[in-house]
């Protein structure tokens, strides 16, 4: 039976690395690219008349998580790929761990550090946790952006 992977992906130049590496290492497994949607990212939002607004700032956070999944999806076809995506609300952390539980994956791809602000320099803070916790083995890529193969 093929294996499944999981691509954690955000569009930061280590998660499109990782996806890279999955889709031309991978071949024979069905992958599946996850971004996840974390609130604590909306509070920066701008609202009506200055006024934050949560249902405001989870429309426009699910705009930009479509279109994250939507250059994931257009890496994939690069490679000749047919993917599964999901987008899952949650901190990044537990999100990427449940769904690996629940979803039967059997290997985590992500990068080294995405696009979290200051915690990006903590070396991957979610990268980390979810080494320790994934149910599955772990692969994390460091490097920048390769070209298409």
């Amino acid at each position: 039976m093929p294996s499944t992977i999981l691509a954690a992906f955000d569009d930061s130049p280590q998660a499109t690395a990782a996806l890279r590496h999955a889709l031309s290492t991978y071949d024979d497994a069905s992958i599946r690219v996850l971004y996840v949607n974390d609130p604590r990212q909306w509070a920066g939002s701008d609202g009506i008349d200055g006024i934050f607004s949560a249902e405001k700032a989870f429309e426009r956070s699910q705009e930009a998580a479509n279109e994250i999944i939507a250059a994931a999806t257009e890496i994939a076809a690069e490679y000749d790929v047919e993917i599964t995506t999901a987008i899952e609300v949650g901190t990044v952390a537990e999100t990427i761990i449940t769904y690996a539980e629940d979803h039967d994956i059997d290997h985590v791809v992500l990068g080294s550090h995405g696009r979290r602000g200051f915690r990006r320099f903590l070396l991957g803070s979610v990268a980390q946790r979810v080494v320790r916790r994934s149910p599955g083995s772990v692969t994390v890529i460091r490097e920048r952006t390769p070209t298409a193969e």
